[in-house]
């Protein structure tokens, strides 16, 4: 690829993002790869987004796409794709993938099991808190939904706050069917 022409201009197209998500997961999970990530934390040569972002950057040479348009149009995804639900749930997965790979190179072994077993609880408690809203009808869901999100936001996405009690929802709905009186904000 050194004398062909990289492709620097566009957007990369579906399947090409595809072919990046495809890949780096692969590497990724290999047990060589997983090492570079970690003998470069070790070393303190760099932080191991770079190795990650170094992997990226390999994989678009390969695919004949200059690097730096690569990752440039990465920033792009969002944007281009964002009504295509099955690339958008492939590029939060190659996102996730990374956010791994980087927790596990930093934390060892020990603690990254941990982390695993902690996020495997709060999407276990996510996915029963989804299956209680349902319960509910659309306008309440909604309004769940959106209360959850003010939640997030206010504690500053902490995963934590990703989680609203069975209480909490019925307390949501019981209010939207009867607000109370609420103050107005004073400036």
């Amino acid at each position: 690829m050194a004398n062909a022409q990289l492709q620097k201009y566009g957007m990369l197209s579906r399947e090409q993002l595809v072919y990046l998500f495809d890949r780096f997961s692969v590497l990724v999970s290999q047990r060589d790869v997983k090492k570079r990530i970690v003998e470069a934390v070790d070393d303190k040569q760099q932080e191991p987004v770079a190795v990650t972002t170094a992997i990226q950057e390999e994989i678009f040479l390969e695919m004949g796409v200059d690097p730096g348009f690569g990752l440039a149009c990465l920033g792009k995804v969002n944007m281009t794709y964002e009504n295509d639900q099955d690339l958008m749930i492939r590029y939060y997965r190659f996102v996730a993938k990374e956010e791994l790979a980087c927790d596990e190179a930093e934390l060892g072994p020990e603690e990254f099991a941990e982390k695993l077993d902690i996020q495997q609880k709060l999407q276990e408690q996510q996915l029963e808190m989804l299956k209680y809203m349902r319960k509910f009808h659309l306008d309440d869901q909604s309004a769940i939904l959106e209360k959850l999100h003010n939640q997030m936001e206010d504690a500053n996405f902490d995963s934590e706050a990703s989680i609203l009690s069975s209480e909490k929802i019925q307390e949501i709905v019981r209010r939207r069917v009867s607000p109370l009186f609420r103050p107005r904000l004073m400036n």
